[in-house]
């Protein structure tokens, strides 16, 4: 098995691209997509396809901001009547009874709010119907699910609670105060009425529902489909995770979160005077490799295991930043209305060096 791209998968013909939409469908870029993108690709004689990232998206849907660094995107599963085997054909024409489809297919440009949203009422329906109805085997695999995922899956769906708590937002040093840090957000689970917890505790189960979906046929990205047709599919890693993420929230001590990566200043940007002058500041704060090195990685290696799930390879194509990256002492959000001309020379960006992570 390749994990990164080597000289044997840079000599292939290969697609570069990001999960498309389906001509005519309601949904954004979603699995059965892929498959059809998969059989294009074999019959023109491409054998590599490289998809750019699928992580979960929050509010601008960019995957280069995502939420989480192992979660796929939720509006990438396939949902139809029995897809999956949860939603009922009655369940879905009663989520989407108030919803022009028709419109949304016509549309040359995905919704994704309100995409996001109808598959949040379909998930929903879904759920509830595994809760009621589905079988001991069924809920025993769905246990197994979680607890082999529970280095970070429990994380994960904890902070999506939290969100939902906090207006839906992912920036959680904005959150209510007893939120902002995930111990705080332990004891203030502890200290509530039994009930409430238990109705948070299915909340995170919520969660945990709609990532094992994002594992099976209608909502991993279709490898076997893939190696079958004879085509190897290829994900990509980011360097760099969102500061709003789950992934910053439970682990601070592993990023720097006063620091922030970006790149030097562009002449040729010539209609963006800041970024003439200081560069681009993407917002990602840097890592502790020192911390990360004690638990031997721990983060990378769940962050790798998960996209091996998914891809016969992968790729960081932002490598360089293993071991010398740009940064910024301040967040992006702290230049909007600020001339560069008023910005004080020793607030300017810095080369700051890290060790490079090895595999072993």
């Amino acid at each position: 098995m390749n994990l990164v791209a080597g000289k044997s998968d840079r000599r292939r013909p290969r697609a570069i691209v990001c999960l498309a939409r389906r001509e005519g469908s309601w949904e954004s870029a979603t699995s059965r997509a892929l498959r059809e993108f998969i059989d294009w690709v074999a019959e023109v004689g491409f054998k590599l396809v490289q998809l750019l990232p699928i992580n979960e998206t929050g509010a601008d849907n960019s995957p280069y901001n995502a939420i989480s660094a192992m979660a796929i995107e939720p509006t990438t599963l396939h949902l139809a009547p029995n897809s999956p085997q949860d939603l009922t054909r009655e369940d879905f024409d009663a989520a989407l009874a108030d919803v022009d489809l028709h419109a949304l297919c016509v549309l040359a440009a995905v919704k994704y709010r309100h995409v996001k949203e109808l598959k949040r009422r379909l998930l929903e329906k879904a759920f509830s119907n595994f809760s009621a109805h589905a079988g001991e085997q069924r809920q025993s695999e769905f246990r197994a699910f979680c607890e082999q995922e529970s280095a970070w899956l429990r994380e994960y769906a904890f902070f999506r609670v939290l969100m939902e708590a906090n207006g839906d937002s992912a920036a959680w040093n904005r959150w209510q105060p007893q939120h902002q840090t995930i111990e705080k957000a332990r004891g203030w689970l502890r200290d509530l009425p039994h009930d409430r917890q238990a109705a948070l505790a299915r909340r995170e189960s919520f969660f945990c529902y709609v990532r094992n979906g994002s594992r099976t046929s209608n909502g991993a990205p279709s490898r076997s489909y893939a190696e079958e047709r004879g085509v190897a599919l290829m994900g990509d890693i980011p360097f760099g995770v969102s500061y709003c993420s789950a992934d910053v929230f439970a682990r601070p001590d592993e990023f720097i979160l006063d620091w922030f990566g970006g790149a030097p200043p562009e002449p040729y940007f010539k209609d963006d005077a800041f970024t003439q002058k200081w560069g681009q500041n993407w917002g990602i704060p840097l890592y502790r490799w020192d911390n990360m090195r004690a638990n031997n990685f721990e983060w990378w290696r769940q962050r790798v295991r998960a996209v091996r799930r998914n891809f016969s390879s992968f790729s960081d194509r932002s490598h360089p930043g293993f071991y010398r990256i740009y940064a910024f002492p301040w967040r992006p959000r702290q230049e909007q209305g600020i001339p560069p001309a008023r910005r004080a020379p020793d607030a300017g960006a810095n080369w700051r060096s890290r060790t490079a992570f090895r595999s072993t």
